[in-house]
């Protein structure tokens, strides 16, 4: 995967090694900037998407720890490059994802740069997961993927989940909806566990919302906000189980 990333480094010399080293031997690394001080530094950070900074220690006006106390919340990956072993304690309290010691060894560059692709990786695909939690203290909901990070909901509160091309439409018994880019079938296997019946190929709705089923050769059902939906023909007999 590709890694945008900024280089935090005062001394010229080493940030420049450090620019050619990643071209060379990381192409997966696209450097959106550099920064030669704390304050420059905090401005790439707030202004871009950044997967990974690579971030010296030791800079004028404020050092590395400075700089990620006014972060604040950080959510990319951090890589210390620094002539001093002495830090690696505080880089591992500021959850630091590795740490190189100058001069700078190419194969402990990739390493590190190959950890990081690897961490952005599994985040990728967890965010990208509507998840069902696994304790009991958290039973009967399940999260829906947000650009950073997820939604919690309440099953309970799902009145109907509609199909939307690879999208779907998670209805929801405030009148509000939430958009996930998820097939309804991806929906439908995270509730098998909950009430929900598919009852059309475009419609799975919370059972237990149901106040009414009109018969036709599917049939429809209306839920308790009102709302009619469909019943196809192949449908009809797993929708009435629920009600034998």
């Amino acid at each position: 995967m590709k890694l945008n990333a900024i280089l935090v480094e005062d001394e010229e010399k080493s940030r420049e090694i450090l620019r050619n080293y990643l071209i060379k031997y990381c192409p997966n690394i696209s450097i959106l900037g550099e920064a030669a001080n704390v304050e420059d530094a905090l401005v790439l950070i707030r202004n871009n998407n950044l997967d990974v900074v690579f971030l010296d220690v030791e800079m004028p006006y404020g050092n590395a720890f400075d700089l990620l106390d006014k972060v604040g919340d950080i959510n990319f990956e951090t890589i210390f490059v620094t002539a001093y072993n002495h830090y690696a304690i505080d880089a591992l309290n500021a959850h630091a994802s590795y740490y190189l010691m100058k001069p700078i060894s190419i194969d402990e560059l990739i390493k590190a740069v190959d950890y990081v692709a690897e961490i952005r990786t599994k985040e990728d695909a967890l965010k990208d997961q509507i998840l069902v939690p696994k304790t009991n203290a958290v039973n009967g909901k399940i999260t829906i993927p947000q650009q950073n990070g997820f939604e919690v909901i309440e099953t309970a509160n799902i009145m109907y989940c509609k199909a939307d091309d690879n999208y779907t439409e998670i209805h929801l018994n405030n009148n509000k909806k939430k958009l996930v880019s998820k097939t309804l079938k991806y929906i439908e296997e995270s509730l098998k566990e909950a009430n929900f019946a598919r009852v059309h190929k475009s419609y799975l709705v919370n059972v237990n919302e149901i106040v009414k089923y009109v018969k036709g050769k599917g049939g429809s059902v209306v839920l308790s906000n009102g709302k009619e939906i469909m019943v196809s023909a192949s449908k009809k007999s797993d929708l009435l189980s629920y009600f034998k």
